[in-house]
């Protein structure tokens, strides 16, 4: 590519239907991006994170990290990120200086890191399967299929996280939160739609999908206002500030799942305070360690300290690539390139065998996955016969369709397709928490009836 992408179309602080003709005038408070974090840390959407889980299930005597915590600690990482970076592209492109300021790209990277996880249905990522799973089974295709195209069918038989949390952004029924082009960009990871017939080998933005097709306008709107780059008519470049958001979720997934591993017993304190140190390398204080007491404390200690690390380390690779980056030649995950990788990856691997694949995981697994498919199966069949084989409209199903909010009853009655429909359904259940998941599943199998 000869092409590259420009910062000050990359931080464009317009949102959505605004006139861009009008020149944005700051009031000397708050940035554009700004107000991207603060309609985010109101809106109900991330109130929600606080009961869906990261990994572990909430245990009686400690805590561990929820999808709400998560989510800030990637947002402050992301917000050192994005200012460490932004100080030195300020440096090296002195004509952006009268524009914008460090503090620029650290809120935009921390908006976009608070927003990452919004999309998540109950139970992490097993509920995303959960969903495309229901949507595969041979009865939903027989019936369902017909009533779609083929690329709506792949969003919903190949359920994505990340593209509900750009639908969420953008609620097409209420508004949305209204963020600017800037921070909806760096929100994408996966910037083109599920069904992507002509991948490019070896492109980490490709590895899934960052909206739906009934959002594929709202996207391509944001692209053009930004100057992402066209890979090809169904795909575009990352925006570069992508690259920090996904590292200020790595380096927090990495340490803080192990911290989390530690607390709960599955991982040896031994363990976990040498490969921390081993990040550390000289700065490693052994002597200043032993005087905190308490194996928790330690282990609270070297995390941050770690953190702090695996940020410079990120930024150096950010910075040294920066250029095949705006070319949009650069397409790898920056924790895969830091200094630290080795160690890094020893970490995940230890990770998958002893956190991730634990027993309390898989059974909180295992129960999302009958809980979501059912309460699916319950909700989908009743709009299916109301709306699409009403022979078949069944009092079961009546009372069924009553229990939806309100207002997906309402957007549901519109003159819309049955692939909007699904994907009200979807939007209600991936919203849910994980104890309404599984008390609404209870009162809908009959195991739990209020009592009069």
């Amino acid at each position: 590519m000869c092409e590259k992408m420009q910062w000050e179309l990359l931080l464009n602080p317009y949102r959505i239907g605004e006139d861009r003709s009008v020149e944005k005038s700051a009031d000397g408070l708050r940035s554009e991006f700004e107000r991207d974090y603060d309609r985010l840390v109101f809106s109900h959407p991330f109130r929600r994170l606080q009961d869906k889980t990261q990994v572990f299930p909430i245990p009686e005597h400690d805590f561990v990290h929820n999808r709400l915590t998560h989510s800030l600690e990637v947002s402050s990482v992301g917000r050192s990120l994005g200012k460490v970076a932004g100080a030195q592209l300020l440096e090296r492109h002195p004509d952006l200086k009268n524009r914008f300021s460090p503090f620029d790209f650290g809120s935009i990277t921390a908006a976009a890191c608070l927003a990452h996880d919004l999309g998540n249905p109950p139970f992490g990522h097993s509920g995303e399967e959960s969903i495309s799973s229901f949507f595969k089974a041979e009865q939903v295709y027989n019936m369902f299929r017909p009533l779609m195209s083929e690329a709506e069918w792949s969003d919903l038989t190949n359920f994505e996280g990340n593209a509900q949390g750009f639908r969420i952004l953008n609620n097409p029924y209420e508004r949305g939160l209204k963020l600017t082009m800037a921070t909806l960009a760096a929100f994408t990871k996966y910037p083109h739609c599920s069904l992507l017939k002509e991948k490019i080998p070896g492109r980490k933005s490709q590895k899934k999908y960052g909206f739906f097709q009934n959002e594929r306008e709202q996207f391509e709107e944001v692209a053009q206002a930004t100057g992402l780059l066209r890979l090809n008519k169904e795909s575009y470049c990352r925006h570069p500030l992508v690259f920090l958001v996904e590292a200020a979720d790595d380096i927090c997934y990495h340490i803080i799942d192990l911290e989390d591993g530690c607390r709960l017993g599955l991982v040896q304190f031994e363990v976990v305070r040498d490969l921390l140190a081993t990040i550390l390398g000289d700065r490693y204080d052994e002597e200043k360690l032993d005087k905190i007491y308490g194996e928790n404390e330690k282990i609270s200690l070297l995390r941050a300290l770690c953190i702090n690390q695996l940020i410079y380390e990120a930024t150096d690779v950010f910075i040294k690539h920066e250029e095949d980056i705006l070319a949009g030649n650069f397409d790898t995950d920056l924790i895969s390139e830091v200094a630290s990788k080795d160690i890094l990856k020893a970490i995940s691997k230890l990770s998958i065998d002893k956190l991730y694949r634990s027993r309390v995981v898989l059974e909180k697994e295992a129960g999302g996955f009958e809980v979501l498919e059912n309460l699916l199966s319950s909700f989908c069949y009743a709009v299916y016969y109301k709306y699409h084989k009403p022979d078949g409209y069944n009092g079961k199903f009546r009372s069924t369709f009553r229990l939806l909010p309100d207002n997906i009853q309402y957007y549901i009655s519109q003159e819309v397709s049955f692939y909007q429909r699904m994907l009200y359904i979807t939007d209600y259940i991936s919203g849910i928490t994980d104890r309404h998941a599984v008390s609404l599943f209870k009162r809908i199998k009959g195991i739990s009836l209020p009592v009069g």
